[in-house]
């Protein structure tokens, strides 16, 4: 594990939270190992019934450290601890719950489309901004999101990297309802606990039906990933994370 993601099991709850204040819980490869196996031995567990993603007061994630991220670039892809989580994150069978304070950016939002349950503050704002980065989207992003919201929408949201607050992402059905901050992580924590507690056998199999066909998710995450692959490589890509990087030496 890293020090940046705290886990903490209560009864059979498992509470993933992301704790790198001072970069917004942008994520680094280290962190991305640990959040898969977090959630790899939540699957493996006789105990673990829900697993819970939160952040610190005020940052859900602002997605991809981009200074680790351009650094883990330089070797294949198929080797990218992000990769792997993402895999694992759309194979995990353990139910989960997301409890988002502000800012969700890319990997931070598109993260939230595999749970089941979705709350957040007044203060979430969703973006994935993954196209003006030369990128194309993550996570079967581009499957999950025209199925949630519909294919217009989900253009805007994906080619314009448009962004969304928690009171729109309740009207798109991103998100199951917004409760205060203060309240948001313990509100999270009892509906995983309802979750836990309900016969397993029928909740696993209800939980299939409504995901719908797992291959075609994960043949999509698969797709994205040699796309996103050749973007990383490309003249657009590399633009944009120097321009990122020389504003961030300068801010």
């Amino acid at each position: 594990m890293t020090e940046h993601i705290v886990i903490a099991d209560t009864g059979h709850v498992r509470l993933i939270r992301l704790d790198r204040p001072d970069k917004m819980n942008a994520l680094t490869s280290a962190m991305y190992d640990a959040l898969r196996e977090a959630l790899a031995e939540a699957d493996r567990s006789e105990t673990i019934g829900t697993v819970v993603f939160a952040g610190t007061p005020g940052a859900f994630s602002a997605g991809n450290d981009l200074s680790d991220f351009v650094e883990a670039s330089r070797r294949p892809f198929e080797e990218s601890p992000a990769l792997h989580f993402i895999r694992q994150l759309a194979r995990t069978q353990t139910p989960m719950v997301a409890a988002v304070d502000g800012v969700a950016v890319g990997i931070g939002a598109t993260l939230t489309l595999h749970c089941d349950l979705v709350y957040a503050s007044p203060a979430a704002r969703f973006r994935m901004p993954f196209v003006e980065l030369g990128l194309v989207p993550e996570a079967g992003s581009s499957y999950l999101l025209p199925r949630r919201v519909g294919l217009q929408r989900a253009t805007e949201i994906l080619l314009f990297s448009e962004a969304y607050d928690a009171d729109e992402a309740v009207r798109l059905g991103l998100v199951n309802g917004i409760v205060s901050a203060d309240l948001l992580l313990d509100h999270a924590l009892a509906k995983a606990a309802r979750l836990a507690a309900l016969p397993e056998g029928p909740r696993q199999a209800t939980r299939a039906l409504i995901r719908g066909d797992q291959a075609t998710l994960e043949a999509a995450v698969e797709t994205e990933a040699v796309a996103f692959e050749a973007r990383l490589r490309s003249p657009e890509a590399q633009a944009a994370f120097a321009a990122f990087l020389n504003r961030a030496r300068k801010g």
